[in-house]
């Protein structure tokens, strides 16, 4: 479902877990500049969106996150970490030009990213039933 991302941003390498209440991943804006966002929300933290770090693919295509105005992103990563059944962690790469797709909410001042998940691809069940939907890196077809 992937628990933990690894970027890259002006040369330093960043590990990211959303159990940390301060995460956030780097989003691809609008002029190609990036930003970094707070990773969905946790229970315990205040606010009116969501509270997970995931949203479902076939969710969002059936219209459940409709009212909070979704804007599909780009989530900049390098890989993407998912825990299987033994809660033992494994690291994913992503092909150069891919990106994690994000659904990013905003509402009054609180804003925040999620993660879009479908299911796993072939013969990769066993680390996870979900899968962070991937996709081109919009900085990457735009050059």
């Amino acid at each position: 479902m992937c628990g933990g991302v690894q970027a890259r941003v002006a040369d330093q390498v960043w590990k990211i877990y959303f159990p940390n209440p301060k995460a956030a991943l780097p989003v691809l804006q609008a002029d190609g500049t990036t930003e970094w966002v707070l990773w969905g929300r946790r229970r315990e933290e205040p606010g009116h969106l969501p509270t997970t770090g995931w949203a479902r693919h076939d969710s969002i295509t059936a219209g459940k996150w409709a009212r909070y105005q979704p804007r599909t992103v780009s989530i900049l990563a390098e890989r993407f970490m998912e825990k299987d059944a033994e809660r033992v962690s494994h690291w994913f790469d992503l092909e150069p030009g891919q990106a994690l797709e994000g659904l990013l909410l905003e509402t009054g001042i609180e804003r925040r990213v999620y993660v879009v998940t479908t299911t796993s691809p072939e013969g990769y069940a066993w680390a996870h039933d979900r899968w962070p939907r991937l996709h081109t890196n919009l900085r990457d077809t735009a050059q």
